[in-house]
């Protein structure tokens, strides 16, 4: 999984992202500071892998990863090439959706394109960049589409009739996303690769003096609207809170976090909502050797999910043994679950479940 960190220049960008990666890219007080993009991959966390090491004494554990990739501030204009527009827009099409961050707090200290803090002006500055770009290469999909459909062709005139639809919604102001579809039409459409298409977190970073009560801030408020509008996810973060937290241990970040009373770090956050988002799931592996957690699409079939590992156990499948992590640690161990007959023998078309222990049968 891969997600891309945008916003307009000297939002916190760069600060979330070295809170979240530990990668130490520049961040500073003035446009542009970020040029290329800078990427981090970091472990989802998942407290099952821990239980399952213990259970199985395995040698090693391997958590999930995602990439995240902080590109550079957009402004106005950029799908025009101003700024680092062409440059910001093609890492944009580079990932699997869109981390939206707009600072909602004001300081006049923190230099500004656009001057003070607005979440509704700054979320249109970048929307509309994404959408003045999709119109321009739907506009060539419309064309080809129209010199093709002149041989009478019912499919290809049904296609330009969704794509002049679709270019009347973009027009109108709107993202992509927002387009209702049919299954069929959504086949078309992610044929084209629109930038705002793509799945967004809207992320509010807020300062540390509205951490206690976030809800109270206008801006955050103003933000949500924006985002339940779009129906899209919200999360709140101070990204200086942040950079504290990423350098104290497990045991520290859980108390300090106890002691403001918030229930998740940012990247927690963060991670639960990309996955819901991409409707993503992890099944897990265990042995004595490795245990490990797999990210695939919900609804993902046994056959399918063996190929994750290896395309050798994909081709090659014969059967799943399936027992869902709850019921492995409720009986103790998986000597004891089956002899309880707990573990399940599955075929190719057996949709996986998050938390599934699996073990893969194949013969190649």
């Amino acid at each position: 999984m891969k997600l891309g960190i945008i916003g307009l220049p000297n939002v916190g960008k760069s600060t979330l992202f070295n809170a979240i990666t530990g990668q130490g890219a520049e961040s500073a007080n003035y446009p542009f500071c970020t040029i290329d993009p800078n990427v981090g991959v970091v472990a989802v966390p998942d407290p099952r892998l821990d239980v399952l090491q213990k259970m199985f004494n395995s040698e090693k554990l391997t958590p999930a990863h995602i990439e995240f990739v902080d590109i550079a501030g957009l402004v106005k204009g950029a799908s025009k090439g101003e700024g680092l527009g062409n440059k910001f827009l093609s890492n944009i099409r580079e990932v699997d959706a869109i981390i939206h961050v707009v600072r909602c707090f004001d300081d006049e200290n923190i230099i500004r394109v656009d001057g003070s803090a607005n979440p509704k002006t700054d979320t249109e500055t970048i929307n509309f960049e994404l959408i003045f770009s999709d119109i321009e290469m739907l506009e060539r999909r419309i064309d080809k589409t129209q010199k093709m459909s002149k041989s009478g062709d019912k499919a290809l005139l049904k296609e330009l009739e969704l794509l002049n639809r679709l270019k009347e919604h973009l027009e109108s102001g709107k993202s992509a996303r927002t387009f209702p579809r049919t299954e069929e039409e959504e086949e078309i459409i992610s044929t084209i690769y629109l930038l705002s298409d793509k799945p967004v977190i809207y992320m509010a970073n807020i300062s540390e003096d509205d951490i206690m009560d976030p809800e109270n801030n206008n801006h955050v408020r103003e933000l949500k609207k924006i985002a339940d509008d779009e129906n899209a996810e919200l999360i709140v973060v101070c990204s200086k809170l942040e950079e504290e937290i990423s350098a104290l241990s497990k045991e520290e970040k859980e108390e300090f976090l106890k002691e403001l009373g918030i229930e998740e770090s940012g990247l927690d956050q963060l991670i639960t909502s990309s996955y819901r988002l991409l409707g993503l799931i992890s099944f897990l592996t265990a042995g004595p050797k490795e245990v490990r957690a797999w990210t695939i699409k919900k609804g993902t079939k046994a056959q399918k999910a063996a190929g994750k590992i290896h395309s050798d156990i994909e081709r090659g499948f014969i059967r799943a043994e399936v027992i869902p992590f709850e019921e492995l640690v409720a009986v103790g161990g998986m000597t004891a679950a089956k002899e309880k007959g707990l573990v399940k023998s599955e075929g190719k078309e057996y949709i996986m479940q998050d938390g599934d222990v699996t073990l893969f049968r194949f013969n190649v």
